[in-house]
């Protein structure tokens, strides 16, 4: 196995394509306020990370993405909006999690918050079947890029930090995690992410 003893896959655009656009559409035909600005005003702010590490719920990053975007919705429409974000899983990566259950252990690590958490749980169960465990920074307390999340991470894993492969379409997580040691490769979508399985002796059968 090439030194890897299992694999830790990040879920937005690993496993699940999410797309913000989505979400900023949906909330642009609520309001009727444009596109652009949404777009233009709209970050992973502070209020964004609190609300990912369980620090601020929903009725208060609402709040704060009110002031922020100067957007007024209800709380219906700016939650169908945020659940919005969730285009589905990817059919290869699904394919590569059935084909490697039981043979290495496999887990998931994300950034999210209850909201999301609650709307990926309902929505594919399919999908998260073959994971061991799935850490949530929402209920951790802590999210990636921290090194000390990823220390967590390994020791809940129980398995030397270098003999993990870790997956995640962002170059910052990325980072944190070989900070702590773990084996990474940045990927994104279903074939970057067959690719890098390959490359550690994990080829999937058409």
């Amino acid at each position: 196995m090439n030194g890897i003893d299992a694999i830790l896959f990040d879920l937005g655009n690993v496993v699940v394509e999410v797309d913000f656009r989505r979400t900023f559409r949906r909330w642009a035909d609520s309001s009727g306020v444009p596109l652009s600005l949404i777009h233009e005003r709209w970050s992973e702010d502070d209020a964004y990370r609190a609300h990912e590490t369980g620090s601020l719920g929903f009725d208060g990053y609402v709040e704060a993405m009110t002031e922020r975007l100067g957007v007024t919705m209800s709380r219906g429409d700016w939650e169908n909006g945020w659940n919005d974000v969730f285009v589905g899983p990817y059919p290869g990566v699904q394919k590569a999690l059935a084909a490697l259950s039981g043979r290495v252990p496999l887990y998931a690590f994300t950034n999210t918050n209850p909201t999301h958490e609650a709307e990926w749980r309902a929505r594919y169960p399919h999908a998260l079947v073959h994971f061991q465990d799935i850490f949530v920074s929402s209920r951790m307390g802590m999210r990636k890029p921290d090194q000390v999340a990823f220390e967590w991470v390994v020791e809940a894993m129980d398995t030397a930090p270098e003999r993990i492969l870790f997956l995640d379409d962002h170059p910052a997580n990325v980072d944190g995690a070989r900070r702590a040691g773990l084996t990474t490769v940045q990927t994104r979508g279903e074939t970057e992410v067959l690719a890098a399985l390959e490359a550690f002796g994990h080829r999937i059968p058409d």
